[in-house]
């Protein structure tokens, strides 16, 4: 044990989140009977057999073995770095609305600004592979809703996850940022691509969290746990593009589960990755079309449309011309298409084949045209 107070608390936190077999529920049952890791560590088997099995009893009453003990300094020595932190539920910097959860974890691991957890958060969450759109959307929502007070939480994926936190970014340093929650150690940025975002995040005062041991390593498992972290810091979740089956319907799940808000992004009928807002909705999710539509469930904003949306916020991938604004995933003929353009018909057969040559453009047996399906 170490000598200061602080470091001893610490340890018995940090142990009590390696214990084997003891999860984040049956770990909360233990808090609550004994209140602090450190009073469990010092009961007897016959106490702590009243809550757990026998032999979990045994393991937990007797010293941490020599792995255990290696991996708690680890943790002890990268809580001591400059924007490091360790965050056990007595802390009054954990998230209060987090430690309302049974499955709360017993250690978050915090890289970053801890200010952010004391803000309205709201998840965004969606597909890794959107659609131009559906990136562009969940950027101008991200960004929207960061510079009026809210906090932008996701999970640091591809596509959805990281257009939000890019988005709350964009609002600025004054506004209310962004958190990216890990399925990894805190050390262990996943996907290695978002390495970068991941810095940035940080370093414009944003923050990274993690409830995982230092070099967890990306385990399929571990992102659903994940998720409940991001459903469980929020005050509602908001899905853009996702298929029916897709970890963003797990988050949604449990923001329900958790009596959270739950809202939708509804998309063409022509798009699979409609189908899973589309469900939401039908469930009960609330469809929303712009930031106010939001933000109106949680008290009185001024509207954002998304029709406003700067045009920095566009994906720079993103085709960008009247022509296709005007085409959406539903097939529709070059006369109609002309029609509300009013650009020149050759104008207009040049546009298309440069689109369709670019893999944006589907054109149909009948000659209608149609965004290409993800």
């Amino acid at each position: 044990m170490h000598d200061s107070d602080t470091s001893s608390q610490q340890y018995a936190w940090l142990r009590l989140s390696f214990e084997p077999g003891i999860g984040p529920i049956l770990a909360n049952r233990l808090l609550r009977r004994f209140q602090h890791p450190l009073a469990l560590y010092r009961s007897t088997p016959d106490l702590v057999s009243a809550i757990v099995p026998r032999g979990s009893a045994l393991q937990l009453t007797r010293p941490p073995p020599p792995d255990m003990q290696a991996k708690i300094e680890a943790a002890l020595r990268w809580s001591a770095l400059p924007g490091h932190a360790l965050l056990t539920q007595n802390q009054a910097e954990f998230p209060a609305i987090l430690r309302q959860t049974e499955d709360a974890p017993v250690v978050l691991y915090a890289l970053g600004n801890l200010k952010r957890l004391a803000a309205n958060a709201i998840a965004i969450v969606g597909t890794r592979n959107p659609t131009a759109d559906g990136v562009a959307n969940a950027q101008a929502f991200a960004q929207h809703l960061a510079a009026r007070g809210w906090c932008v939480v996701s999970g640091l994926a591809k596509g959805i996850d990281g257009a939000a936190h890019r988005g709350a970014l964009r609002a600025g340093e004054a506004a209310a940022s962004t958190i990216g929650v890990l399925g990894t150690g805190i050390d262990t940025i996943y996907p290695s691509t978002h390495a970068g975002l991941a810095a940035e995040i940080v370093a414009q005062g944003g923050l990274l969290l993690s409830e995982f041991a230092l070099g967890t390593a990306p385990i399929a498992g571990n992102f659903p746990r994940r998720n409940r972290l991001v459903a469980g810091l929020t005050r509602g979740t908001l899905v853009i593009e996702a298929a029916l089956k897709s970890g963003s319907l797990i988050t949604a799940r449990l923001a329900t589960d958790l009596g959270r808000e739950v809202f939708a992004l509804p998309g063409s009928i022509h798009s699979p990755l409609s189908r899973g807002p589309h469900a939401l909705i039908q469930q009960g999710a609330k469809l929303v079309t712009c930031a106010d539509d939001l933000l109106q469930e949680f008290g009185g904003w001024h509207q954002i449309a998304l029709d406003h949306v700067e045009p920095t916020l566009q994906n720079p991938l993103q085709p960008s011309s009247p022509i296709w604004n005007a085409i959406g995933y539903d097939p529709i003929t070059e006369d109609v298409l002309q029609q509300r353009t009013k650009v020149a018909v050759a104008v207009l057969h040049e546009a298309l084949l440069d689109l369709e040559l670019a893999g944006h453009l589907q054109r149909h047996p009948d000659g209608r045209v149609s965004r290409m399906p993800s």
